[in-house]
C-alpha cells in the first residue's frame, strides 16, 4: 500500500489486519493499496529471517514482493495436480557427480521449491520438466520485471515447480511439499549485502514450518549442511570426478616458480590436442610481493612501511596509495623479483614458454573472455569461460593451490574444495585438473583425487567444535563507522557474548556466541539501533571471509 508520510507517499506492507490502536498515535488513511504482496507463511519466514541475520525485516519483504503490481483482487484459484512416483519424505543429503546431469526428485502432489544457483542448468531443468508434463515456474533475476511478476503470480495457484536462484525460496506458493536446494555451498546462494542471509538455510527452515521434505544435492557438502540435513544417504561414484593430476612443488628444482615442468608439459598436451586450457591463480596485476634482486629486501611503501605491488604505473602501496618508481629504498636498485605474482606477470611467462601460443589473462574486470588456447586469471575465470564460445576446455590448473588452502578463513578447506568443483565442471570428456601444491596430503587434495568430499567434512567437524564456529556457535563480523562499531560492541558484551576487537582503527570486530540464536537474540537488542544511529554498520553473519 501507499501512505502519506512527511509530505510524500511512502510503499509499505499490512503485516497484520488485527490490532489495537496505539494510544496518542495520529493515524493517516491509506492512500491506496497497490499490489498484493507475500502470503502470511512468507511473512512469518520474513520475521525469523530478520532475526536470524540481524536485518531490517523491510530487506526480506522486498525479496519476497514482485517486482510488479499484482492486483489484490485477482481470484487466484488453487490448482491440484498429481505425479506418478514415490512421496517425499524427511531431510536427505546426496553427494552428486560434480559433472553431467543431475537427477532433482520432485513432489508427486503439492510443489516443489528448487533453489539452484546456476542459471544454465535451471533453463535446461526447466525445459525438461516442461517436456514432462509439469507446471513449472522460473523465477531468475535475468528475466524482466514483467516477466518475474507474472511468475510470481502464478506461483501463488500451486501444484507447481517453482525454479530459480536464492530470491525463488520466498515463492508464495501455497501448498510447499518439498524443497530440493542444489550446490548449497555456493556462495551465490548467499547475499552479498547486509543482511547476508543464505537461501540454504531459510530454505531448510521453510520447510520445517511447512513440513516438506528436504533434499539437499551438491558435489562437495559443506559442514553447515551436513549438521541441519545429516550425513549423506550415498556417495557419489569417485570415476565422476575427472582424472586429478597432483604436482608436489617441493619436488620442482628451485627457480621454476610456478611454471613447473609437469604443467608446461600439460599445456603442450592440451593445446596440441586442439582444447583449450585455463590457469587459475587468485592474484591480480604483475606482483602482490617483490624482493629487490640486488639486495633481497622487500619492496615496502616509504610513507607507511606495507609491502606495494607491482603495477602498470609502478610499485603502488595497497593501504596508502603511495605511488613510486620502480627502485629499491634499501639499496637503490631497480631490478626485482616478483615472490607472489599475479596473473599479468604469469601471463607474460606463460607467452615466453609457449611462444606459439596465443595468451590471455581474465579476472572479474575483463570485458570479454578472449578465445584464445590459453588463460590464466583468478577464480573468476571459471565463471566466465564457461559462457564463452570456442575450444572446450582440455586442461584446469590450479597454479597455487597453497594460496586457498592455507588462507586464514574458517572455510577455508570448504572454500577451496568448491574451486577445485568448478574446475572438475568446465573440463571436457578427455580433460584432467591439475592441482600444482607442497601440501599432497592436504585433506582437500586427498578428497578430489579420491572423488570423497567427505574427507573434508571429517576433517573440518572437529575444528568447527572446538572453536565454536558455525554451525556449533555464532559468529559475526561488525564493520563501519568506528563509533557505531563501538557502542555495537559495548551493547552486546552485556549479553555475555565475546567481543573480539575493534580492529582497523575501530572500523571492525567479531562477536562469537555459544550458538546462533544467542548471537541472534543479541543483536536484536535496542542497543543495536542506537550504535546505528551514531554512523554506517554493517553486520555479516557468519561470514563466509573471516
Amino acid at each position: 500500500m501507499r501512505v502519506p508520510l512527511h509530505g510524500r507517499r511512502v510503499r509499505g506492507w499490512v503485516l497484520d489486519a488485527d490490532v489495537a490502536e496505539p494510544e496518542a498515535a495520529e493515524l493517516r488513511d491509506v492512500l491506496a493499496v497497490s499490489s498484493a504482496g507475500p502470503p502470511a507463511e512468507v511473512v512469518d519466514l520474513c520475521r525469523w529471517a530478520a532475526w536470524r541475520w540481524a536485518g531490517p525485516l523491510a530487506s526480506f519483504l522486498r525479496a519476497a514482493t514482485p517486482a510488479n503490481n499484482v492486483g489484490v483482487d485477482d481470484a487466484v484459484e488453487r490448482d491440484t495436480a498429481v505425479y506418478p512416483g514415490d512421496s517425499l519424505i524427511g531431510r536427505e543429503l546426496r553427494v552428486v557427480s560434480p559433472r553431467g546431469d543431475v537427477e532433482v526428485p520432485l513432489a508427486n502432489e503439492g510443489s516443489t521449491l528448487v533453489i539452484d544457483p546456476s542459471p544454465v542448468r535451471s533453463a535446461a531443468l526447466a525445459v525438461r520438466w516442461e517436456q514432462e508434463g509439469r507446471e513449472v515456474v522460473r523465477l531468475s533475476s535475468e528475466h524482466p520485471d514483467a516477466v518475474r511478476t507474472a511468475q510470481w503470480a502464478r506461483a501463488r495457484a500451486g501444484a507447481c515447480v517453482v525454479i530459480g536462484g536464492r530470491a525463488a525460496v520466498w515463492a508464495p506458493v501455497p501448498d510447499l511439499t518439498a524443497v530440493v536446494v542444489l550446490d548449497e555451498a555456493d556462495e551465490a546462494l548467499e547475499d552479498e549485502r547486509a543482511p547476508t542471509w543464505n537461501a540454504r538455510d531459510v530454505a531448510i527452515e521453510r520447510a520445517a514450518r511447512a513440513g516438506a521434505a528436504v533434499r539437499i544435492l551438491t558435489p562437495a557438502p559443506s559442514v553447515d549442511a551436513v549438521v541441519a540435513v545429516g550425513a549423506p544417504v550415498e556417495a557419489a561414484p569417485s570415476r565422476a570426478w575427472p582424472r586429478i593430476e597432483v604436482v608436489d612443488q617441493r619436488d620442482e628444482e628451485p627457480g621454476h616458480g610456478l611454471l613447473s615442468a609437469a604443467l608446461a608439459d600439460a599445456l603442450r598436451q592440451t593445446v596440441g590436442r586442439g582444447a583449450r586450457a585455463v590457469c587459475v591463480l587468485n592474484r591480480r596485476g604483475r606482483a602482490r610481493l617483490l624482493a629487490c634482486r640486488t639486495c633481497n629486501e622487500l619492496a615496502r611503501c616509504e610513507v607507511c612501511g606495507a609491502t606495494v605491488e607491482q603495477r602498470d604505473e609502478g610499485l603502488v602501496c595497497a593501504r596508502c596509495a603511495t605511488t613510486r618508481p620502480l627502485v629499491c629504498l634499501h639499496c637503490h636498485g631497480s631490478t626485482f623479483r616478483a615472490v607472489r605474482p599475479g596473473i599479468t606477470r604469469v601471463r607474460d611467462d606463460l607467452a615466453a614458454l609457449l611462444p606459439r601460443v596465443e595468451v590471455a589473462s581474465v579476472d572479474a574486470g575483463s570485458d570479454a573472455v578472449p578465445d584464445v588456447p590459453l588463460l590464466v586469471g583468478t577464480e573468476a575465470v571459471l565463471h566466465r569461460v564457461r559462457a564463452a564460445s570456442g575450444l572446450p576446455v582440455g586442461l584446469v590448473a590450479y597454479l597455487e593451490l597453497d594460496q586457498e588452502l592455507l588462507a586464514p578463513r574458517a572455510r577455508a578447506a570448504e572454500q577451496a574444495l568448491w574451486l577445485l568443483v568448478r574446475g572438475a565442471r568446465l573440463v571436457d570428456d578427455h580433460g584432467r585438473v591439475l592441482v600444482q601444491t607442497r601440501l599432497p596430503t592436504h585433506e582437500v587434495v586427498e578428497a578430489a583425487r579420491r572423488g570423497d568430499p567427505m574427507l573434508v567434512v571429517a576433517a573440518e567437524l572437529p575444528r568447527r567444535q572446538a572453536l565454536g564456529f558455525p554451525p556449533f556457535g555464532g559468529l559475526a563480523e561488525v564493520s563501519g563507522a568506528p563509533e557505531a562499531v563501538t557502542a555495537a560492541c559495548d551493547a552486546v558484551a552485556e549479553t555475555g557474548i565475546t567481543v573480539l576487537g575493534p580492529v582497523a582503527d575501530g572500523s571492525r570486530a567479531l562477536l562469537r556466541a555459544p550458538s546462533g540464536a544467542a548471537l541472534a537474540d543479541a543483536l536484536a537488542l535496542p542497543g543495536l539501533d542506537a550504535a546505528r544511529a551514531k554512523g554506517r554498520l554493517r553486520i555479516d553473519v557468519d561470514p563466509r571471509r573471516v
